[in-house]
């Protein structure tokens, strides 16, 4: 093995494996470090959901299209499932149809549809609850998070990139990044810690005043459901999705949802459902903030997600697996690239959308620093 490269990226979740594609584009040797054997942190415990629609107009927006593009083209080349493509939106009360008629008005609409009740449940027929109507997107994507990363990192080492795992990196300046293995020497340096804040570079993370968000995941099942025609979500997610929230037809839903499902709202939860190859459904979340997020999840924190669940689909599913993930969070921006040095670059996604939006921020810090 070299000790001496290109670029060394610290990190081997999404965001570090999005620096080595844009890497691997360019033909760089590259070195991948990362203290755990395996992906273990937000990166795998997930939806999968590379989410397009919803996602803040502008920037985000356009990071999450790119995003989605380039997942589209490694994931055959990667024995990377694509398990559905595409979004459905129910919405359950009048003013959720006003702010998807609104959406649709503005560019992120473009070759969504609206749908009736009716054809929303030709598309799905398992939308049992009462809905006014839906949302339909070709845009998003849904791969298994617990695989896909581990046959993009293999995907990546075959095509030429190095990896070393269980290797904690202790320091990094120009040029050296200092490893419990020895010192690597590289010309250009990206560090994508997650929501590991004070290991490296402490003091570029203090501006930024980060924060932990915690959330509840379900593995369940629900054989009477189908199969879905793509993901699924409702009107807590018009809420909470800035590409929703941020219109002004989006205030009359939010003070509904505060009167009638204060709770949820106080638990950051809003419904998304996806399913994997075996049949099987992901579904989520919530959101809780803390510096150091307890490792704990309350009951009921899953059963108003699942009292969400069923008021679509008119009942409740079997729950087969609980789990908790955790990721790094800002009051006032989705994501940032930082500069402590000329050749470093400090990369985190601070919104959760690591899967769909990372690869298009790794694209543009690579170009920073070789362009």
């Amino acid at each position: 093995m070299s000790d001496s490269f290109d670029l060394a990226i610290v990190g081997a979740g999404v965001v570090g494996l999005g620096h080595a594609i844009a890497a691997r584009r360019r033909g760089l040797r590259t070195v991948v470090i990362d203290r755990d054997a395996q992906a273990n942190g937000a990166s795998v415990r997930n939806f999968g959901f590379v989410t397009v629609t919803g996602q803040q107009r502008g920037e985000c927006w356009r990071r999450a299209m790119r995003s989605r593009d380039i997942w589209a083209e490694i994931a055959p080349a990667a024995g990377i499932e694509v398990i559905h493509q595409g979004l459905l939106v129910a919405a359950r009360r009048p003013e959720a149809v006003a702010v998807l008629d609104a959406f649709m008005a503005t560019e992120m609409g473009e070759d969504c549809a609206l749908l009736s009740p009716a054809e929303a449940r030709a598309r799905l027929p398992a939308l049992t609850g009462g809905i006014e109507g839906a949302l339909w997107s070709p845009h998003d994507m849904r791969v298994e998070s617990r695989l896909a990363i581990p046959r993009l990192a293999a995907w990546l080492a075959a095509q030429g990139i190095e990896f070393r795992r269980e290797t904690a990196v202790t320091g990094v300046e120009p040029g050296r990044v200092h490893t419990s293995g020895g010192t690597v020497e590289a010309a250009r340096i990206v560090v994508a810690p997650g929501d590991d804040f004070h290991t490296l570079f402490e003091d570029r993370f203090k501006p930024y005043g980060l924060t932990r968000c915690k959330l509840h995941m379900l593995r369940v099942t629900d054989p009477a459901l189908g199969r879905l025609p793509g993901s699924v979500m409702t009107d807590l997610s018009l809420g909470r999705y800035l590409g929703y929230a941020e219109l002004p037809e989006a205030e009359p839903l939010k003070r509904i949802l505060e009167a009638e499902q204060a709770d949820h709202l106080a638990h950051g939860i809003h419904l998304i459902v996806v399913q994997s190859a075996d049949g099987s459904l992901v579904v989520g979340d919530s959101h809780h903030y803390a510096a150091t997020p307890d490792p704990f999840a309350p009951d009921f924190v899953d059963e108003l997600i699942l009292d969400e669940y069923a008021a679509l689909f008119g009942r409740r599913p079997q729950v087969l697996e609980r789990w908790i993930g955790t990721y790094a969070s800002a009051p006032d921006r989705l994501a940032f690239i930082d500069r402590p040095h000329d050749h470093i670059r400090l990369v985190v996604v601070t919104s959760g959308t690591g899967a769909s939006t990372g690869f298009a921020i790794a694209e543009e810090a690579i170009a920073e620093l070789f362009d």
